[in-house]
């Protein structure tokens, strides 16, 4: 063992190798490191890794001999920097920037960053436009560069050179973080480790990105911090059977899965918005406040294009709902994968949503569909996102280009999740559950059901119900009878294992 370590340390001080380092410093650094492991792999051989002086011993040398490594990595780095800004003036030249100039420069984590200012007639727009080729003058990776604007100057901006790729790993999802529907909701990473906090109160959102860039794991996080809020009802729409938004039916109050189910359950909102406003003329108030008797409703609608091929009447009820609904806390979370005019209802779904993600979309003008006119040509590069859930924001607070990536969440999560929250969620209030019940859809013909004894039409409906079950403003509509003599049947039914609630206000007859 003491012949190989003298080799290697002789090797790593005559030619630097197998290190690669060049000079004289690094070389004999290269050769104090390999002596030092070398000798105590030596003893620890002989005596044991486990004796206490050789562990002490381990932990000093990695501190010491991390500490130069680590200095002189970054002082190396500065070099670096230092002649690129000597060598700007030249490359500004080359790639069209002419007598911009570097302000000053700091070396960070993941590479380095640097305060610029422009030419007067110059914008940032210039510099977006001219990123590819400062990527090639600065020999960096593509996609390495960014360029945010500065606010308080349109002549200056930050640019940003990242070594690496801060988001090359999936991000964890940590849990929920929030406890109202007033707290942001954290859906993710910047590239500077801070935090993606959304506003979701009042806002109308809208997720859009080509299949597989992560629009149901951006769904996933945003319900999973919703469900843990008591202030908040969830209802959802998934015309793909269910596919995505099932795991989640412990926690929604309604689960629409047809078309038919799709349009009911929007004309239901605009009746609940409708409702609550003439609940706040009544008491001259301004906004609805969410609590746990007045909860927000938040409708989840998951491939939102859909709608408008398969159940256009649901889209007339959306646009009113995005139109009227923010005031009395109505608002609509779409996904989509073609937020196309024609899919988002002739544009006023779209233009009123203030809360808009972008995955990776598949042409450049994409961007523009779904963030908005304009924003391709700002900087927001969509097309160049490279891995499922790296998203751009725009929303209050999020006006730069800024790269994130969603946290991930898994089934287990989805399901642990789902089964915590799942009894501790609202109902809604009551001017919007007197509405519903009021206005509730038939779903079965009282006509055709067995029996004209509550008790037995109530049966015969529990037994014909559709896989989703049925609402209890249905089966009070069915019946004629009280909420309070539906729930009191429904608990002696299930206590008795004859009912299930399929999900939460649903119930159908069991094993049928």
């Amino acid at each position: 063992m003491l012949v190989v370590t003298g080799a290697a340390a002789l090797l790593a001080f005559q030619r630097g190798a197998p290190w690669g380092a060049t000079r004289s410093e690094e070389r004999i650094y290269a050769t104090v490191v390999t002596v030092v492991a070398g000798g105590w792999l030596t003893a620890a051989t002989a005596l044991g890794p486990g004796q206490r002086p050789l562990q002490i011993l381990l932990l000093v040398a990695t501190v010491a001999g991390g500490i130069p490594w680590w200095a002189h990595r970054r002082r190396r780095a500065r070099v670096r920097v230092d002649r690129t800004i000597q060598a700007w003036p030249d490359m500004a030249e080359q790639i069209g920037l002419a007598g911009s100039r570097v302000l000053s420069a700091v070396v960070d984590v993941w590479g380095w960053r640097a305060r610029m200012t422009l030419r007067a007639g110059q914008t940032v727009a210039d510099v977006v436009a001219h990123v590819p080729a400062i990527e090639s003058g600065l020999g960096t990776r593509p996609g390495a560069v960014r360029v945010e604007p500065d606010p308080a100057h349109a002549g200056r901006f930050v640019m940003r050179v990242l070594a690496g790729d801060p988001h090359a790993n999936a991000v964890p999802w940590p849990g929920p973080a929030a406890g109202s529907v007033i707290d942001p909701i954290r859906l993710g990473v910047f590239e500077d480790a801070t935090d993606v906090r959304v506003p979701m109160l009042r806002r109308h959102v809208l997720i859009g990105g080509i299949a597989g860039a992560g629009k149901s794991g951006i769904l996933n996080v945003i319900i999973g911090n919703l469900v843990a809020c008591t202030d908040v009802v969830l209802w959802g729409i998934d015309l793909k059977g269910g596919m995505e938004l099932r795991p989640w039916a412990p926690c929604l109050a309604r689960l629409a899965t047809t078309p038919a189910e799709a349009a009911a359950m929007l004309r239901d909102a605009v009746q609940v918005l409708e409702a609550r406003a003439r609940a706040m003329g009544d008491s001259s108030a301004r906004l609805w406040l969410p609590t746990e008797r007045t909860p927000a409703l938040v409708i989840v609608v998951d491939e939102y294009a859909e709608l408008a091929d398969h159940a256009p009447a649901a889209v007339e009820s959306a646009d009113s709902v995005v139109l009227r609904g923010r005031a009395v806390a109505v608002t609509l979370l779409a996904a989509t994968q073609r937020p196309t005019q024609q899919a988002m209802g002739k544009g006023a779904v779209r233009s009123q949503m203030d809360v808009r993600v972008c995955l990776r979309v598949r042409e450049r003008r994409d961007t523009d569909l779904i963030l908005g006119q304009g924003m391709f040509a700002a900087g927001w590069h969509a097309h160049t996102l490279d891995a499922p859930g790296k998203f751009l924001v725009s929303a209050e607070g999020f006006h730069q280009p800024r790269r994130a990536r969603a946290y991930l969440v898994t089934d287990d999560n989805v399901r642990a999740c789902a089964e915590r929250y799942a009894f501790e969620r609202p109902d809604l209030d009551q001017p919007s559950a007197d509405a519903l019940e009021t206005s509730a859809d038939d779903v079965l013909d009282p006509g055709l059901l067995p029996g004209t004894a509550p008790e037995d039409t109530l049966w015969a409906a529990l037994a014909d119900a559709p896989d989703q079950g049925l609402s209890v403003p249905q089966l009070m509509q069915l019946t004629g009878m009280r909420r309070t003599w539906i729930y009191d049947r429904l608990q002696a039914h299930a206590t008795a294992d004859r009912v299930a609630q399929v999900s939460r206000g649903r119930w159908r007859a069991a094993n049928v």
